[in-house]
């Protein structure tokens, strides 16, 4: 459903971010996107969503294509039409608004009345305390709260790819087990596809179908998650494990010995 092939992105002409990425997000399935800090996977999300313009970044070389269409020329309007919705880190809102009125501001691309408040159902039945803060204004929100909402807003654009931005930064453990159960229904009652940029690695390789290692703008490794998570690699700078399989401080992680192989 949407491949990245080869892609360059060049931020003010001088710096470059992504040097050759390519991968692969197939129809309904979870793929994940990990990395330390910088290595490049908020750009990735963004050269697809096709707001790198705003940021003065550039998709220089390669290509995106969503369903066979190349979408790396097209503009943030058009992508979303398409079917790709990011939400972004953060959980931006329009925080004047109110919840209800967040939701709805997913939609504004859509003529179809009667779609929308049927999706604006689905919404409230993915996250029932939606529904309860529909007049709450936006900006006085929690933080699990907002992030329920990020999410209800792109379920109104009728996605058939989101990509998701760190939806669990900062939330409490009840909070991303909730976040990840609700991604894993959408994935499979909706059909939609969604390219996950996680740094808890573990439920990331634990919800996806396959998994990307991304440093300093390269793929370094890929291969199906239940094999990437058994990696020493992987284990060890992400999960914070020994070879003997025992937890070991980040702090005792000083660098991440790549071993450049590729698994199947």
């Amino acid at each position: 459903m949407l491949r990245i092939q080869n892609v360059e992105v060049i931020y003010s002409d001088v710096i470059l971010v992504l040097k050759g990425v390519g991968l692969e997000v197939p129809a309904n399935r979870i793929v994940a996107l990990l990395g330390a800090n910088g290595a490049g996977k908020t750009t990735t999300l963004k050269a697809i969503s096709g707001v790198l313009r705003t940021e003065l970044g550039e998709v220089t070389d390669g290509s995106i294509e969503f369903e066979g269409t190349r979408i790396d020329g097209m503009n943030p309007e058009e992508i979303v039409r398409l079917g790709v919705v990011q939400v972004m880190e953060g959980r931006r809102l329009f925080e004047h608004l109110t919840v209800e009125e967040n939701l709805l501001v997913g939609a504004y691309l859509r003529k179809d009345k009667e779609g929308i408040l049927r999706d604006l159902e689905k919404a409230h039945g993915y996250f029932p305390r939606l529904k309860d803060l529909g007049r709450r204004t936006s900006g006085y929100l929690s933080g699990g709260e907002r992030q329920m909402l990020v999410m209800g807003r792109a379920l109104m654009a009728d996605p058939k790819t989101m990509l998701l931005d760190e939806p669990s930064m900062g939330l409490s453990p009840i909070m991303v087990k909730e976040i990840f159960r609700v991604i894993q229904t959408i994935n499979e009652q909706e059909g939609v596809s969604i390219l996950l940029v996680e740094q808890n690695a573990r439920i990331a390789l634990g919800i996806s179908e396959r998994a990307y290692v991304m440093e300093n703008g390269r793929i370094v490794l890929d291969g199906p998650s239940e094999k990437l998570i058994e990696n020493a690699d992987i284990k060890e700078f992400y999960l914070g494990l020994s070879d003997k399989g025992k937890r070991r401080s980040y702090r005792d992680v000083k660098h991440y010995r790549r071993r450049k192989r590729w698994l199947g």
